[in-house]
């Protein structure tokens, strides 16, 4: 499973994601800043943090707790 985390700079709703995401030993996973990037800003600008599955397309969009991460992951 490739994921992906969209985010932003300085962005505390992202800090407490990438909490969750330890806090639930989720797998790793990559860090993309939509910072300066017109595609993903359109797409992603109010939704970030986003959680993605690049394997399969799934979105799990901000706010997640640890338990409905792990229930996504499967």
């Amino acid at each position: 499973m490739g994921l992906i985390l969209y985010q932003r700079d300085d962005c505390h709703l992202c800090d407490q994601a990438l909490a969750v995401l330890a806090q639930a030993r989720a797998p790793e996973f990559d860090s993309v800043f939509i910072d300066g990037d017109d595609a993903l800003e359109a797409h992603y600008g109010t939704r970030v943090p986003v959680l993605r599955d690049s394997a399969d397309g799934t979105e799990l969009d901000w706010p997640f707790d640890a338990d409905g991460l792990r229930r996504w992951l499967r």
